[in-house]
């Protein structure tokens, strides 16, 4: 079976659609704009509560916002963003029309050039910094586009903030109007800081790092304790209780290898460590913050086997089924 993007063959066939893509590289993607809210200590302490950072930094009289924090203060809530420039605008409907209607975030990047401190007003705009020639991926193919947002308080630039999406053409298997086949789902990154913790869950057991100086324990795993950084480690194993501590539905964009609407939780584990994972057992639209979960493990295709959470609720159902 083969696969094949859908896309305007007449617009791709076009030898400027690139360089009318590239046009737009340096021309605004969102109008100038000022911080809804200075900076300020109720919004760092609540970031560093939900993050777990207890950096004495972050408090206090001489208090720093966290620099992770930067976009935080560009954002207008839930009433969202109105200035989006023309050009931007134009960009993506050009995409459209040639066929990449689909849209992904891939990444962003940001760069602190100066600490913000309660009281700083901040100001910023954004401009289209590059759209890259075409590239395919597993999703389909399409192009890159990258905004570059600068903050700045006063004259003063505070940072940047790059993010990037995928405008993509969304593939479909030629020849077939049935359902899509359904593909392997993704192999997680196994590397030498991380393979001990693959090796346990293949073994059907959740090993959690603990640093062997100061007993802090840790995940993701790292080289290194974030405590105190000792490199030396050795490892406890999870008890599997745990409740929701955030979650989201996935609706889009449709993975071929995975079936939305579905739910991934941040799950509090009884040892004080969080790890994501699938909430499963319940409908996704029951899903709710402080959700009693048990650890399972499932056995996906060729053999892969992934943690996941199922409500405490539906394991007394089966227990009674069984």
């Amino acid at each position: 079976m083969s696969y094949e993007p859908v896309v305007s063959h007449e617009v791709e066939a076009s030898d400027d659609f690139e360089t009318r893509l590239k046009l737009y590289e340096g021309q605004r993607a969102a109008v100038a704009r000022a911080g809804k809210d200075p900076v300020n200590a109720p919004m760092i302490r609540h970031w560093c509560e939900a993050m777990g950072d207890t950096n004495p930094a972050y408090s206090g009289p001489d208090a720093t916002a966290p620099p992770t924090m930067l976009q935080v203060w560009t954002m207008s809530g839930l009433s969202g963003h109105t200035g989006r420039a023309h050009a931007y605008e134009e960009l993506l409907g050009l995409l459209d029309e040639a066929g990449y209607t689909s849209v992904v975030a891939t990444d962003c990047e940001q760069e602190y050039l100066q600490p913000l401190r309660p009281g700083d007003e901040i100001t910023f705009d954004s401009v289209i910094e590059s759209v890259s020639e075409r590239k395919t991926t597993k999703l389909g193919t399409g192009y890159f586009v990258t905004t570059r947002m600068d903050i700045r308080v006063g004259t003063d630039l505070a940072g940047t903030h790059r993010f990037r999406i995928l405008k993509y053409a969304p593939i479909r298997q030629a020849g077939q109007s049935g359902p899509r086949k359904k593909l392997a789902r993704p192999r997680p990154v196994v590397n030498r800081d991380n393979a001990a913790f693959w090796e346990g869950i293949q073994r059907h057991s959740l090993p959690i790092q603990r640093c062997t100086g100061c007993g802090t324990l840790r995940h993701p795993w790292l080289p290194g304790c974030n405590a105190c950084g000792g490199l030396g480690w050795d490892t406890v194993e999870a008890s599997g209780e745990g409740t929701v501590y955030s979650y989201v539905v996935m609706h889009h964009p449709p993975f071929p290898a995975f079936d939305p609407p579905y739910a991934v939780g941040l799950i509090e584990l009884a040892e004080g460590v969080r790890m994501i994972g699938n909430v499963v057992g319940v409908p996704y639209d029951k899903v709710r913050i402080g959700l009693p979960v048990r650890l399972e493990f499932q056995e996906y295709d060729e053999g892969l086997v992934l943690p996941v959470w199922r409500t405490q609720e539906a394991q007394r159902i089966q227990e009674v089924v069984a």
